[in-house]
C-alpha cells in the first residue's frame, strides 16, 4: 500500500521505488560497509555516506590522514543553555561533512544522564528532558540547515554501557514518556530529523530494533516521523522482526540481516513486500533529501547553504560558554577570578592534563584534529612578556598505558602472507583502528595478514619507559633493538566484539631511555583470523607510558611551584579508561593521587584555582578548601586557548551546570548501572537529576542550573501573560513571563535566566510530580549598568503528566508557581500561573 501524498518529493520517490526489484530494494536495505549504501545507477542513485559524530565528522575513515574539527563535548554545549550556539554548532558539522563527502551525520545523542556512572554521560546532554529537548533541536536544525541530515540516537533509553547490547531495561510508562521518549518527541515535532538511530537494548522486553509500538506506533504514528530508522552499528538481529518493527536499514555491513537474507524471507512468505516498499520510501525520501537522486532537488539548495564558518574560532567559542564556575571565592577586594594578567607576575599550572589535554571523551564520538592546544600552549600564549609560567606534573592520572602520541612518528605497513607490501600510510599515533573498507590503499582484509607499527620515538623524560599492546592476535614489540614482548592476546570470557577498541591495554615491558635521544620502536601485529566482531576490522594498539616518577617527589614539586607562586592553577581529568563508550564508571572518584595534589597545593597557596577537565561529575573533597572550581568539560581542540580566554578575563565563563553535581557517589538518588539476570530496572520513575534532589529535600554540592559569572545581575520584576490572545500562543505553550533582569557589575555578562514550574500547593502527593521542573531558559547578554525584560515562553508539557490509563497527556488544572532562578536552588522571583485542565 502506498503512502505517498502526491509532494514532488514524493513522486520522484514512487517513481525510483517502481524501477527497483525486490534484490535491488533488499540491498539498498543493508549497509555495503562500515558507512555507506549502495548506489543503484539504474535509478540515479548515488551511495549514502553516514559518519560519527556529535562534536566532529571523521569521515569513512577511522584514522587521522584527515583531520577533523573537534568541538567542545556534547555535555559542554548544553552547558551553554543556548539552542542558537547549539544550531551554529549544527551548521559547522555540517561544513565538515560535506567538505568530507558524508551525508547523514550520526548524532545527536540524546539519552538522559540517568546516574552519573554512565559511560557516555559526555556524549549526552543532560538529565532533564526539556534541556535536552532544545539544545537537540537546535543542534539537529542547523546540521539540516547544511543540507546533511542526522540521526536522533539511541532510540531509546541507551543511558548505560553495561551489557549494553543485551540489556533489558524495565521502564514503567510515565517515566519513558515523561523523561526518556521527551526528548526525542520535542526534536521530532520542532526539527524534522531526517533520520533516528535504534538502539542495542530493549525497552520492557523487546530490543528496539523490533520495537514496533515504540518505532511504528509512537515514532511515525503519534509524533509523525518520516525520517528513516537507521540501527546501532550491528544491533540488528532478526531479520523478520526487524522489519515488522520499523528497522529502515541495518548497518554494517556487508553482512546484515536484510540484504540476501530480507530477500529470502519475502520469497519464503515471511516478510511483506509492502514492509520493504515501506523502508526503500524512507531511504529513498532521505537519499532525495541530501541530493543523491538524480533528477530530485535537494531540501537544501547550495545557494541555501549557510556561509562558511570558522571552525576554531567557534570550537574555542563553544569552550568559553560552556566552562561552569562553580565557586570563586573572594581573595582581597576580588575574587580569584579572573587573573589579571597585568598585576600577577608568577603562575603555578600543576598537572598532567594541563600539558596532555583531555579534549574529548572515547568511543565513537571520537574524531582526530589537526591541532590542540593544551592549557600549557594556551597560558604561555595569552601572558604577557614577563610574567612566569611555572610547570608541575604533580600527579598523573594515567594508571594504564594509552596509545602512543606525543614524541612518536609512526607509520603502518601491511603485508600479505608473503611478507610482501600490500600498502602503508602514516599515523597520528599507535591506535590502529581499521573498521570495514577504511584500509590503506591497496590493502584488502583477504590478503592482510600482518601490520607493522614503525617508526621512532623521542622521549621527553629521561627513564624506564612502559610499553604494551592492546588488541587480540599475536604481536611481537622492538625497542632499540630489543625484543620486549612476542606471544598472542586470546580473547578471555569477558571479551567483546569490540575488545580492541575498548579493552584494557598490556604492559610489555619496560625499556630505559634518555631524554631528546630517538629510538626505533616496531609493533607488528598478526591479524587473527577468527571472524570475531560485526564486521571486518583491524583494531590494536601500541601502548606507553612514560617514566613513573615517585608519587611523593611529584606532589611535593607541585607543591613547592604552588607556593612560590602567586596563582596555582592546579587541572585534574578522568582519562579513557574511565570516561569511554563500552562500559560505564565504577565510582566518581579522580584516578590516581589528584585528589592529595589538591589538598596539598592549596594548603600552601590561598588563590588556588582547580580546573576539572572531565565530561560527568567527579567527587571534589577539596571544593570547600580551594578558591576557585572551573568545570572544563572534554573542551574540544581549542581547549587551552579558550581556558586562558577566561581565567584571564578576556571572556566570561558563560556555563550553566545540565547535570546535577553530587558530593558523593553515595548522594545520588540513582546509581545503579548494572543489569541483574540481563534486566536493568528504572524503579526511581520520574524522579532522577534535580528531580529526585528536590523531592528528596537533600542538597548536592553544586545544583541544576549552577553557575557563577564575572559579574552581577538583578532580578527586579516578573509578569505572567497567558497564552491566549499571544504570539506565542498555541498548544505547546502556557504563556510568557517576562522578567526584567540589571547587569549591576562593572562588565558586560551573559546570564542564563531559568524558569522552574512548582505544582499546586497541596497537590495530592498519589499524583507523584516531581517539586518543580524546567519550564523555559533565556540565555541574556548585556553590557555592565544595562536592563533588559526577557521573554520566556513556558512548556505546557510541564504542567502534565501522562496518563497510562488513557494513553494520553493529562493537564492538571490549577495555580502553579512560575519561579524566576539562577539555578534549581537559587530561585529569585515567583509567580502565578493559573492552568486549566
Amino acid at each position: 500500500m502506498s503512502d505517498t501524498s502526491g509532494t514532488p518529493l514524493d513522486d520522484a520517490v514512487e517513481h525510483a521505488l517502481g524501477k527497483l526489484d525486490l534484490d535491488a530494494k533488499t540491498r539498498l536495505l543493508a549497509g555495503q560497509d562500515m558507512w555507506s549504501l549502495p548506489a543503484l545507477p539504474e535509478i540515479g542513485l548515488g551511495s549514502l555516506v553516514m559518519s560519527d559524530g556529535p562534536i566532529g565528522v571523521r569521515g569513512v575513515r577511522w584514522t587521522a590522514d584527515d583531520p577533523s574539527i573537534a568541538l567542545p563535548s556534547p555535555t559542554a554545549l548544553a552547558a551553554g543553555w543556548d539552542p542558537a550556539l547549539a544550531r551554529r554548532a549544527g551548521r559547522l558539522l555540517a561544513q565538515e561533512a560535506r567538505r568530507k563527502g558524508v551525508h547523514v551525520l550520526l548524532a545527536p545523542t540524546v539519552n538522559l544522564h540517568r546516574s552519573p556512572l554512565g559511560g557516555r554521560h559526555f556524549e549526552a546532554y543532560s538529565e532533564d528532558p526539556y534541556l535536552i529537548g532544545e539544545i537537540g533541536t537546535g543542534y539537529v536544525a542547523g546540521v539540516q540547515d547544511g543540507g546533511v541530515g542526522t540521526t536522533v540516537k539511541h532510540f531509546v533509553a541507551n543511558d548505560a554501557e553495561t551489557e549494553r547490547f543485551t540489556v533489558d531495561n524495565v521502564i514503567g510508562e510515565r517515566a519513558l514518556r515523561e523523561l526518556y521518549l521527551a526528548p526525542f518527541e520535542a526534536i521530532v515535532r520542532n526539527a524534522r530529523p531526517w533520520g533516528v538511530m535504534a538502539a542495542y537494548n530493549s525497552v520492557n522486553g523487546t530490543t528496539m530494533t523490533e520495537h514496533h509500538r515504540l518505532q511504528n506506533g509512537v515514532l511515525r504514528g503519534e509524533w509523525g516521523f518520516d525520517g528513516f530508522v537507521v540501527s546501532d552499528w550491528a544491533a540488528a538481529r532478526d531479520t523478520v522482526a526487524a522489519l515488522a518493527g520499523g528497522l529502515d536499514v541495518a548497518m554494517p555491513g556487508p553482512r546484515t540481516v536484510y540484504g540476501e537474507a530480507l530477500a529470502r524471507a519475502v520469497r519464503e512468505g515471511r516478510a511483506e513486500e509492502s514492509a520493504v516498499d515501506a523502508a526503500v520510501r524512507n531511504v529513498l525520501r532521505l537519499a532525495a533529501r541530501v541530493g543523491l537522486l538524480a533528477g530530485t532537488p535537494a531540501a537544501v539548495p547550495p545557494e541555501r547553504i549557510p556561509a562558511a564558518i570558522d571552525g576554531p574560532a567557534l570550537a574555542r567559542e563553544i569552550a568559553c560558554r560552556s566552562f561552569v564556575l562553580l565557586r570563586n571565592e573572594p581573595r582581597g577586594e576580588r575574587p580569584v577570578l579572573p587573573v589579571d594578567p597585568a598585576g600577577v607576575r608568577r603562575i603555578a599550572l600543576i598537572g598532567a592534563a594541563a600539558r596532555d589535554a583531555r579534549v574529548l571523551g572515547g568511543g565513537s564520538a571520537q574524531v582526530f584534529p589537526g591541532r590542540v592546544v593544551s592549557p600549557l600552549d594556551g597560558l604561555r600564549a595569552a601572558l604577557p612578556e614577563g610574567a612566569a609560567l611555572t610547570y608541575a606534573v604533580g600527579a598523573d592520572p594515567n594508571g594504564e598505558l594509552s596509545p602512543a602520541g606525543t614524541g612518536f612518528a609512526l607509520r603502518a605497513v601491511c603485508r600479505d602472507a608473503a611478507g610482501e607490501v600490500l600498502g602503508t600510510c602514516t599515523l597520528p599515533g599507535g591506535h590502529v583502528q581499521w573498521m570495514g573498507g577504511d584500509l590503506p590503499g591497496g590493502v584488502t582484509h583477504d590478503a592482510l595478514r600482518s601490520v607493522e607499527v614503525t617508526g621512532t620515538f623521542t622521549p621527553r623524560e629521561s627513564g624506564a619507559h612502559h610499553f604494551g599492546t592492546r588488541g587480540l592476535g599475536g604481536f611481537r614489540l622492538v625497542v632499540d633493538g630489543a625484543a620486549v614482548f612476542d606471544g598472542t592476546q586470546v580473547a578471555g570470557p569477558e571479551s567483546g566484539p569490540f575488545e580492541g577498541m575498548f579493552g584494557a591495554p598490556v604492559e610489555r615491558g619496560r625499556v630505559v631511555l634518555t631524554a631528546g635521544v630517538p629510538v626505533a620502536v616496531s609493533l607488528t601485529h598478526v591479524v587473527p583470523r577468527d571472524g570475531r566482531g560485526p564486521v571486518r576490522a583491524v583494531v590494536f594498539s601500541l601502548v606507553h607510558a612514560e617514566p613513573r616518577r615517585d608519587g611523593d617527589e611529584s606532589i611535593a614539586e607541585a607543591v613547592a611551584a604552588a607556593r612560590d607562586a602567586e596563582v596555582a592553577v592546579v587541572v585534574v581529568a578522568t582519562t579513557e579508561r574511565v570516561e569511554s563508550e563500552g562500559f560505564d564508571r565504577a565510582d566518581l572518584r579522580l584516578p590516581g593521587r589528584q585528589d592529595e595534589l589538591v589538598h596539598a597545593v592549596a594548603a600552601v597557596n590561598p588563590r588556588t584555582v582547580v580546573v576539572v577537565n572531565t565530561g560527568s561529575p567527579v567527587e571534589m573533597p577539596w571544593r570547600e578548601e580551594v578558591a576557585a572550581v572551573l568545570i572544563g568539560w572534554f573542551p574540544g581542540q581549542e581547549a587551552g586557548a579558550a581556558l586562558a580566554d577566561v581565567l584571564l578575563g578576556a571572556a566570561e565563563p558563560g556555563g550553566r551546570l545540565p547535570t546535577t553535581w553530587p558530593a558523593r557517589l553515595a548522594d545520588a538518588p540513582v546509581a545503579e548501572v548494572a543489569p541483574r539476570d540481563g534486566t536493568l530496572r528504572y524503579d526511581e520513575g520520574v524522579l532522577i537529576g534535580y528531580r529526585a534532589w528536590e523531592r528528596a529535600g537533600t542538597a548536592p554540592a553544586y545544583p541544576f542550573g549552577h553557575g557563577l559569572g564575572y559579574t552581577d545581575w538583578a532580578y527586579e520584576d516578573a509578569s505572567f501573560t497567558p497564552a491566549e490572545g499571544t504570539a506565542d500562543g498555541g498548544p505547546d505553550t502556557l504563556g510568557t513571563l517576562t522578567v526584567r533582569l540589571r547587569n549591576t557589575g562593572d562588565r558586560a555578562g551573559r546570564e542564563v535566566v531559568q524558569v522552574y514550574l512548582a505544582a499546586p500547593a497541596g497537590e495530592d502527593p498519589a499524583v507523584g510530580r516531581p517539586v518543580r521542573v524546567l519550564a523555559g531558559f533565556l540565555s541574556v547578554e548585556l553590557a555592565a549598568g544595562a536592563v533588559t525584560e526577557a521573554r520566556i515562553a513556558l512548556a505546557r508539557r510541564a504542567a502534565q503528566i501522562w496518563d497510562p490509563s488513557e494513553g494520553d497527556w493529562r493537564t492538571l488544572a490549577g495555580t502553579y508557581t512560575a519561579e524566576v532562578a539562577r539555578s534549581v536552588a537559587d530561585r529569585r522571583l515567583t509567580v502565578p500561573v493559573a492552568v486549566n485542565g
